[in-house]
C-alpha cells in the first residue's frame, strides 16, 4: 500500500523539529531532526552534526574531552546554536550557494559517525557504577529518516551533504545510501569538513579495526558494492562512491595542523605521542588521501594549513575566515563555488 502524500510544510524558512517512532540516542532517549522547508527550492541539503566518537564507558559517557556529544540525548531547543554553526546554513549568507535549498539537520547522539549497529554494554572502569548501556544506532536513525526523506521529497533535483569532524565522515559514509535511495534526478554533491577517512594502511588501521567491531559497521558497509574492497581498507570509500556516483561532484577540506580529529585518529591507539607525533602520523595518512583523490576527476581537495580556531579543525565552523590557502589566491567560499560551478574540480593544498 502506498503511503499518503506528505501534506504541505507547516512552514518555511524556520527549523521544525521531526520525531520518527524506533529512532533513539545513544542513551535510548527520542532521537529528532530539524528541517527548514523552502518555499523557492525544491533541492535538498543535508547537515550532519559533529561531536567526537565512543567506543567505552568514559567516551560514550561523556566523561572525557575526546568522547561523544550529546550523551543525554537532544533537547528541543537544539538548533538554537546549530542553526547558526557554520555559512552553509544560513539562509542569510549572500555568498551561501544553498541558502534557498530545503536544509535537514542530522543531529548527533550516537557516539558513530552517524553510521552504528550495535547495541553495547559499558564497563565502569572504576567498577563504581552500572554498566552503560548504550545504543549505537545511528545507521537505523539515517535509514528512518531517509525514508522519511523519501516521502517529503519525492522528487530531489540537486542533494548536498556536508558536515564537520564526526559530521564530515558520517556525511561521506552516509553518501550512498542517501543518493541511491532518494530520488535525485540531477546530481549529488558532497563536502566532507575534517571527518577524513584515511586508507587504512599506515596509520589509521588500528582506529577502523577498533570501530569496525565496536558499532559492527560490517553489517552496514556490506550493504555497500565492492565489500570485499571495504574489508581490507575501509578509506576505499572515497574512492568507491567516486565510482558510482561519476558525475557527482565530490570534496572535502581539513587543516594540515588540525589537533583535534587528528587526536582522534592516533592517542588511544600509540602510546606516548607527542603534538608534533600526531601531526606528523596526520600527514602520512594525508599524503595517501590525497593520492586517492588526484585518481579521480569527480574527488576534490582543500586543504589549509593552520587556523587559531577550534584547534585547526573544521574549516567551515562558524566563518570561512582562517581557511585561506593565500598560495593558490584561493578561499574555503572560492573552493565552495567552484564545488557547486559545472568547471573541472580542482585541488588545493596550504603550506606554513
Amino acid at each position: 500500500m502506498e503511503p499518503p502524500p506528505p501534506p504541505d510544510p507547516p512552514a518555511y524558512g524556520e527549523w521544525l523539529k521531526i520525531e520518527i517512532p524506533g529512532t533513539v540516542c545513544g542513551d535510548g532517549s527520542q532521537y529528532k531532526f530539524w528541517v527548514n522547508w523552502s518555499e523557492t527550492s525544491d533541492d535538498v541539503a543535508l547537515f550532519f552534526e559533529p561531536g567526537g566518537a565512543c567506543w567505552d564507558y568514559p567516551g560514550c559517557n561523556g566523561e572525557t574531552p575526546l568522547g561523544a556529544a550529546n550523551p543525554n540525548g537532544l533537547d528541543d531547543n537544539h538548533m538554537d546554536l546549530w542553526g547558526l554553526h557554520s555559512p552553509l546554513i544560513r539562509r542569510d549568507d549572500p555568498g551561501n550557494p544553498v541558502s534557498d535549498w530545503n536544509l535537514v539537520f542530522i543531529p548527533y547522539c550516537t557516539g558513530d559517525v552517524h553510521t552504528g549497529n550495535a547495541s553495547a554494554a559499558y564497563s565502569d572502569p572504576e567498577m563504581a557504577e552500572p554498566d552503560l548501556e548504550y545504543e549505537h544506532a545511528g545507521h537505523n536513525n539515517m535509514m528512518a529518516v531517509i525514508d522519511w526523506l523519501d516521502w517529503q521529497f519525492p522528487e530531489i533535483p540537486n542533494m548536498f551533504l556536508t558536515g564537520c569532524s564526526a559530521g564530515g565522515a558520517g556525511s561521506l559514509v552516509n553518501y550512498y545510501f542517501l543518493r541511491s535511495q532518494l530520488n535525485v534526478t540531477e546530481r549529488g554533491y558532497l563536502l566532507n569538513d575534517s571527518g577524513p577517512i584515511f586508507p587504512s594502511e599506515l596509520h589509521s588501521g588500528p582506529l577502523h579495526n577498533k570501530i569496525r567491531d565496536s558499532w559492527n559497521l560490517d553489517s552496514i558497509l556490506m550493504q555497500l558494492p565492492e565489500f570485499a574492497e571495504l574489508e581490507g581498507d575501509f578509506g576505499a570509500i572515497n574512492t568507491l562512491i567516486a565510482d558510482e556516483f561519476p558525475e557527482d561532484r565530490l570534496a572535502i577540506t581539513y587543516f594540515i595542523r588540525d589537533y583535534n580529529y587528528s587526536r582522534y585518529s592516533y592517542e588511544n591507539f600509540y602510546d606516548n605521542l607527542s603534538k608534533d607525533d600526531i601531526h606528523a602520523l596526520w600527514w602520512d595518512d594525508t599524503q595517501l588521501l590525497m593520492d586517492r583523490y588526484d585518481d579521480r576527476d569527480n574527488l576534490a581537495y582543500y586543504l589549509p594549513y593552520y587556523r587559531f580556531l577550534n584547534d585547526s579543525h573544521c574549516s567551515t565552523l562558524f566563518t570561512y575566515l582562517g581557511s585561506e590557502i593565500p598560495e593558490s589566491d584561493m578561499t574555503m567560499g572560492g573552493f565552495v563555488d567552484e564545488l557547486f560551478s559545472e568547471e573541472p574540480l580542482m585541488s588545493y593544498l596550504g603550506g606554513p
